[in-house]
């Protein structure tokens, strides 16, 4: 961490919250280098029981020890929970894992315009997140490596310089998950209706999307390339590949991920009118 005794609010304590403390913990920060406001007692005894780390009910002078605050609150609270920690806060970085609310709402809320505000995903959860990352301009140098450090206990990341494009963000990589367990529920359906276990057919849909994925990773080849090569002309694949194309599916993929990025642009809209 760039600071010598780094101290990290959560205002919000659930999943994405907990994902991020797990990592930073792991990476040696101290449960009492973290306060968290979370104000469900179910929530706050999960996190008194995973990292010893007792809870504030409401925000309130502990907060002013925080370096940096995280937002991990639902969107449509913000503005309400934002009221009591700001006085608090104001010479804080601000990190915002929340979905839609956009920068200028952010910063009007907390009264600093050092914000930061990001887009992680689920498979932050067990550390193999990627998270798109966008500073406003009052950010330094300094603070974006101390937000690196902190995302980077849930996977990669990377910056983009327009704040639009945290949609596409959005629409690739945070609602991207959900695509891939849609692709693993067909997969699972067709071995089952082709006389496989589920159990089997499972196993071998989830092996495969992340041994690919590996591939990919560790390849300097495009996807079309490492398609084509297990494409052999008239084999299995090629006859998957060209049912795939005949249907459109390509196509219908991409339209998919428009209209997630429509939908972020749409939600960010709204919020901005709150």
């Amino acid at each position: 961490m760039s600071h010598s005794t780094p101290h990290i609010a959560f205002i919000g304590g659930g999943n994405m919250a907990s994902a991020i403390i797990g990592g930073l913990i792991r990476q040696g920060m101290k449960p009492e280098q973290i306060t968290v406001v979370e104000p469900f007692a179910e929530t706050a005894a999960k996190l008194l029981k995973d990292f010893g780390i007792s809870a504030l009910p409401a925000a309130g002078p502990a907060l002013a020890q925080a370096n940096l605050v995280i937002w991990a609150v639902k969107p449509q609270v913000f503005s309400e929970a934002a009221a009591p920690v700001m006085p608090h806060t104001r010479g804080a970085l601000h990190l915002s894992v929340m979905a839609g609310i956009r920068t200028d709402s952010i910063c009007r809320s907390v009264g600093t315009d050092r914000v930061v505000r990001c887009m992680p995903n689920t498979p932050a959860l067990v550390g193999q997140g990627i998270t798109g990352l966008f500073a406003c301009p009052s950010v330094t140098t300094a603070d974006k490596v101390l937000v690196e450090q902190v995302i980077r206990t849930t996977g990669q990341y990377l910056w983009v310089q327009q704040e639009s494009h945290l949609d596409a963000v959005t629409a690739l990589s945070g609602s991207g998950p959900a695509y891939v367990f849609y692709f693993l529920e067909a997969m699972t359906q067709a071995g089952v209706g082709m006389g496989l276990s589920a159990e089997q057919a499972y196993q071998l849909a989830v092996a495969t999307f992340s041994g690919a994925s590996s591939l990919a990773a560790a390849s300097t080849e495009s996807p079309e390339v490492l398609r084509q090569r297990v494409t052999s002309k008239g084999g299995t694949t090629y006859a998957a590949i060209t049912s795939l194309d005949d249907s459109g599916v390509k196509a219908s993929f991409v339209k998919a991920m428009q209209a997630a990025e429509v939908r972020a642009r749409e939600l960010g809209d709204e919020f901005g009118k709150a």
